[in-house]
């Protein structure tokens, strides 16, 4: 085996490096923590007043009421894409009013007749349609709050906002609206029910955070009524004004949906010779235990009808992330997915439901028996998260039943920041029929995630600790995180330590036994001379990532970066990373090509390796009808070379169809006696929108990787509000001949019909 490059001083010398680029860390936030305490967004400036009326509000669109014309207009504007100096130029007017069910936002949004929008599909992608959008917290924590946007097709978009600007989409819930076209403009009325949100109502002053924002493509403008900075997201929460109650908004009274299934399934598996046809049924439910704590119950549940992951290529020796899309999981998903970073995440819902069969090697659904979930608020600065569910003994592979116990705990600390505690546990039911397993794993940890008042500061530290039967030593997961952002100037610090023995079997931690820095920094320019006509901005940065392996004692892998990117006034975007270095030891034997194939030479543990790649990413102008993507990667690869190329080449048919060709190729080319590798995936995908209600989604995924044709086709039926009818077809064959000819030939099948009802109750 060679030996090590790194002596026992540079090792030493490592090791104190990172501990002092920790310690950095941490008093680099803190300090400009302290500073821009008094740097707060002047929210007295944007304050509006909401009256209730005893007029009934009809939704067409009209505004014809006369307590619409008695409210006050909430308008002026300000820019925030392309400048942020100026007042918007196309124009908003929006007025608000409640009555005892409803929150009422009406709009009147001056525009051509000439709107850009992807689909009439509900959840359009964010950034990429003309809307209207209202922003709303309650508790006014400037970190979480609800996101209600609409297009002028109507079609509705709506999410939960938290940790201060993130927003998940995949949440759903009950509300209305309705729009009205005109040749100048299109009006909007927007009725939210007070039972969809989440709220408390004080003894004296009712005060909520609120902001409106225009999305306005044909003049390639962004604005909102509370000013956001160029650079920060439209939904930052830092960024809010003040919603002034006249009277008590009143209470949500009681809410309980009750959300029950039918499903008819066929399946066949054509190598194994086996299938089946069942029928099932199930329920999930969602109670409001108070107007801001929720408790959602599932029996049974089925996830057939979220969509197949998009496949991607695996050049890496770690498993890769997909997220969250199962309904039951999503509301408050951030008081749970939030825990640690992305490589260290300590709870991934994912893990339930989802198993590795050891006898087959590939990921199969694992039978829910049940679960509940109670999360939300129980005051402004205290949340709740508890969370228990049971899995099905599997025979297949003698996989025991599992129960999933996890509660969190988070305490508002300052103005936007909190403290976190995390209690999961994986409890095994063993018995004779089980394969060897733990009976448990355990995570217990504690995290502060900080932001300044004035949004431009962020931070996270964090702590934790797992437990199993013969407890390692080692079993730790630590980190802190510094951000800084402004319009000229980000950067990001980070430090993090996994122990050796650290063990999270319900969470996301692909590599354990490291040690990590990584930081990144870019210095952005508005041009203000003629190149403004074209270009936005454009930066230039460095950034850097190391890891020091606690099993070889020694760096295992670093890259360097020069960083150059460049905004277009039109959208496009050029992203590049023209010089990037790259050093990798490898610590366990690795084909490059992941083919495994005998014969073949391949990587030996012991063997270090450096290389140099340039790699660059072209977003088009997504406005017009044809758009595409661009991402291309050339240069080295361990002891060998590689060249990749990925391109989504998009044409829409506003606003009933979307279509796509996705294609990804990589050759990989190595010295004598290694195996080479050309490896595709290809997708051509097609996304019809007959109406705001009914959907057809067929898409095809080739990948010779992992020898798989996948056919998807998708139809759905939204008949009445958050109540659906899905059809769905998967079909999976062999993409390649491995011994016999069956290039081409069926592995599975499967119909899947699916009914369900939310019954407001």
């Amino acid at each position: 085996m060679p030996k090590p490059i790194f002596g026992d001083s540079q090792k030493r010398s490592a090791l104190r490096n990172l501990t002092r680029h920790f310690l950095w860390c941490l008093f680099l936030f803190f300090t400009g923590f302290c500073f821009a305490q008094e740097e707060t967004f002047n929210e007295k400036n944007f304050r509006c007043s909401i009256s209730k009326t005893s007029e009934a509000i009809k939704l067409d669109g009209l505004l014809i009421e006369a307590a619409w014309a008695n409210s006050p207009i909430i308008t002026r504007f300000k820019q925030s894409f392309p400048f942020d100096t100026s007042y918007a130029l196309s124009r908003t007017e929006v007025r608000v009013l409640f009555d005892d069910k409803f929150l009422y936002v009406a709009a009147v949004c001056y525009q051509p007749r000439k709107y850009t929008v992807q689909s009439l599909r509900r959840d359009f992608t964010d950034g990429t349609t003309d809307l209207f959008l209202v922003s709303i917290d309650p508790f006014r924590d400037n970190l979480n709050g609800f996101y209600f946007a609409v297009s002028p097709y109507n079609v509705q978009k709506e999410g939960l906002i938290s940790n201060g600007n993130g927003v998940s989409f995949d949440w759903d819930n009950k509300w209305f609206s309705a729009v009205k076209n005109y040749d100048d403009r299109y009006e909007i009325e927007i009725a939210i029910p007070f039972k969809t949100l989440r709220y408390k109502i004080t003894a004296g002053e009712n005060l909520w955070n609120i902001n409106f924002v225009r999305n306005d493509l044909l003049r390639n403008e962004r604005s909102g009524w509370a000013p956001v900075p160029r650079g920060f997201r439209m939904s930052d929460q830092t960024f809010s004004g003040t919603l002034e109650w006249k009277e008590p908004p009143p209470p949500a009274g009681t809410n309980i949906s009750f959300i029950p299934y039918t499903i008819l399934e066929t399946n066949k598996d054509k190598v194994n010779n086996t299938g089946k046809t069942l029928a099932n049924a199930g329920f999930d439910a969602k109670v409001a235990v108070t107007p801001s704590l929720n408790l959602d119950l599932t029996m049974n549940p089925d996830f057939s009808q979220v969509e197949v992951d998009r496949q991607v290529t695996n050049l890496s020796r770690f498993e890769l992330f997909f997220p969250e899309r199962r309904q039951f999981f999503i509301e408050n998903n951030d008081l749970f997915n939030s825990f640690g970073d992305g490589s260290t995440n300590p709870f991934f819902s994912r893990r339930i439901g989802i198993f590795n069969n050891t006898k087959t090697g590939l990921a199969e659904k694992v039978p829910i028996l049940g679960g509940a979930r109670l999360s939300g608020r129980i005051n402004k600065d205290w949340r709740i998260g508890f969370l228990n569910m049971q899995t099905a003994y599997v025979k297949s592979d003698s996989t025991p039943s599992t129960n999933f116990l996890v509660a969190t705990l988070q305490r508002r600390i300052f103005t936007r920041s909190n403290i976190a505690f995390l209690f999961a546990n994986k409890e095994n039911i063993i018995n004779e029929k089980t394969r060897p397993i733990n009976q448990y794993n355990r995570v217990a940890g504690l995290d502060m995630n900080m932001a300044s008042a004035n949004g431009f500061w962020q931070g996270k530290w964090y702590y934790h600790q797992s437990f199993q039967p013969n407890q390692p030593k080692g079993a730790y997961s630590s980190g802190a995180l510094v951000r800084f952002s402004k319009p000229t100037l980000n950067f990001e610090v980070n430090n993090y330590a996994v122990g050796k023995g650290y063990r999270a079997e319900m969470g996301f931690v692909p590599r354990t036994g490291f040690l990590r820095s990584a930081s990144t920094a870019n210095r952005v320019f508005f041009p203000k001379n003629g190149l403004s006509k074209i270009i936005n901005n454009w930066s230039v940065g460095l950034d850097y990532d190391i890891i020091y392996s606690l099993f070889d004692n020694r760096i295992t892998d670093w890259d360097a970066n020069l960083l150059f990117n460049i905004r277009f006034q039109n959208l496009a975007q050029l992203n590049a990373r023209p010089f990037r270095r790259e050093y990798t030891y490898l610590f366990d034997d690795f084909d490059p090509t992941n083919k495994n194939q005998p014969g073949y030479l391949i990587l030996k543990e012991g063997t270090s390796y450096y290389y140099n790649t340039t790699r660059i990413t072209y977003n088009s102008n997504f406005r017009k009808p044809f758009f595409y993507n661009i991402q291309t990667r050339i240069g080295g690869y361990f002891n060998g070379k590689i060249q990749s190329v990925t391109a989504d080449i998009n044409y829409r048919f506003q606003p009933w169809a979307l279509v796509q060709l996705s294609a990804t190729y990589n050759r990989i080319r190595m010295p004598a006696g290694y195996n080479n590798a050309d490896f595709w995936i290809i997708g051509p995908r097609a996304d019809i929108t007959f109406s705001r209600s009914m959907f057809w989604t067929t898409f095809v995924q080739y990948n010779n990787q992992i020898n798989n044709i996948n056919i998807n086709t998708r139809f759905q039926w939204r008949f009445k509000p958050m109540s659906d009818l899905f059809i769905v077809y998967t079909n999976n064959m062999f993409a390649e001949t491995v011994g016999a000819d069956n290039r081409f030939q069926q592995k599975n099948h499967a119909l899947v019909v699916k009914l369900n009802y939310w019954f407001n109750l």
